[in-house]
């Protein structure tokens, strides 16, 4: 059985545009629910793929977050070339932090940051969390479990500079929170195991807009965004872009 390769989408719709981020060893099935509900109510939305995402984890390993910011980047400049003058972004995980990093760096219409982390996790956890990864891809894979075991032993002697590389951004991140001015919608999920739901306080306290929301959802792990209150979640987003002072002239 061959695994069905996951790949970017763009939803087109209305003038408005949603920029959609997944998490680290996600891809743009995170938020692809999310972005078919938007696209129902007028929004067009874009969902790239991070370098290393949605592909065999031996690739994952030899990209980084600078990779994976070009092509955060790329997505928006793509909905900017598409005549898309204010977008918002809405971003699960590390996604939710290049959300923060993208409303300090260019004009950003709206943030949506989901269970983003601001506390750095120890290497430990993190490489463990790249190594269920690995495994279940090649499950998805239709591999023996002998096989799987052979090319496991394999993965894991690759060096993982990706995993310092990436406490480096979510520090530097959590520095520049307070650079944001953008209205800002902090989504966390109480019984999220990932990280530590603090992580979420410090961001709402952080940013700097007049325009500040945070909600808590109370049966929902990490992926927020596929869990069992997805379906509110959806309209939690949809009700906050709709406050957005959108000028659908532009």
């Amino acid at each position: 059985m061959k695994v069905k390769i996951t790949k970017p989408f763009t939803f087109e719709a209305g003038k408005r545009a949603v920029l959609l981020l997944h998490g680290f060893t996600g891809n743009s099935a995170d938020v692809r629910m999310l972005g078919r509900f938007l696209e129902k109510k007028g929004y067009t939305c874009h969902a790239p793929h991070y370098k290393g995402h949605g592909v065999p984890p031996e690739e994952l390993v030899h990209t980084g977050p600078e990779d994976w910011w070009k092509d955060v980047i790329n997505g928006y400049e793509f909905l900017k070339k598409k005549g898309h003058n204010e977008i918002a972004v809405a971003g699960l995980s590390l996604g939710g932090v290049f959300s923060l990093k993208l409303g300090y760096t260019v004009p950003i219409k709206g943030i949506i940051p989901m269970c983003a982390p601001m506390y750095i996790k120890s290497e430990e956890v993190m490489y463990k969390g790249i190594l269920d990864y690995a495994r279940e891809y090649k499950k998805h894979e239709g591999k023996t479990i002998e096989q799987i075991e052979v090319e496991m032993r394999d993965f894991e002697k690759t060096p993982m500079q990706t995993l310092t590389a990436l406490q480096a951004l979510i520090a530097d991140v959590r520095d520049h929170v307070d650079l944001v001015y953008a209205p800002t919608f902090v989504v966390q999920a109480r019984q999220d195991r990932m990280i530590n739901t603090d992580s979420a306080n410090i961001i709402y306290n952080r940013v700097e807009s007049d325009f500040k929301e945070i909600k808590w959802y109370e049966q929902s792990g990490h992926v927020i965004t596929l869990d069992k209150e997805r379906a509110q979640l959806h309209e939690d987003v949809y009700a906050f872009l709709e406050k957005l002072d959108w000028n659908d002239d532009l």
